[in-house]
């Protein structure tokens, strides 16, 4: 029960009060692109909160082989915890009003891509034909 707290609960409502913030604090005037910025936020963060508990044991900041893991997100999404993440940050661009802070992205994601063909070799090492079959049928 602590655990899920810490892992899930903890992070949720940590990060809704800090996209809150964000939101409220931002600059004048609330229109489409900001409302479609929270969207994604929520979306983003969502995605974040709900592949880290499904990972449970298996987080790590470092690549390592725990157990592999294919049910919930990652039954269709191999590093969903990155897409939402990307998400998130897109959403918070437009929430800010600041489309140039997109740019970032430019250096996100090769990072996560990088990181992600790293974690695939830690897994394809560890758990052979079993992760080279669930590549086939997941995304990213």
């Amino acid at each position: 029960m602590l655990r899920t707290i810490l892992r899930v609960w903890l992070p949720l409502v940590a990060g809704l009060l800090l996209l809150g913030l964000i939101v409220h604090s931002a600059p004048r005037p609330h229109g489409l692109a900001r409302s479609i910025g929270l969207l994604l936020g929520l979306i983003g963060l969502a995605g974040v909160i709900l592949s880290r508990y499904t990972l449970g044991r298996s987080f790590s900041v470092a690549p390592k082989a725990t157990a592999l893991v294919t049910t919930g997100i990652y039954s269709r999404i191999r590093n969903p915890i990155y897409i939402s993440g990307v998400i998130f940050l897109i959403g918070l661009a437009l929430i800010l009003g600041r489309p140039e802070l997109l740019a970032v992205l430019l250096v996100i994601i090769p990072m996560q891509i990088i990181r992600a063909r790293r974690e695939a070799a830690v897994l394809e090492a560890k758990f052979g034909d079993a992760y080279r079959e669930y590549r086939k049928r997941t995304w990213f």
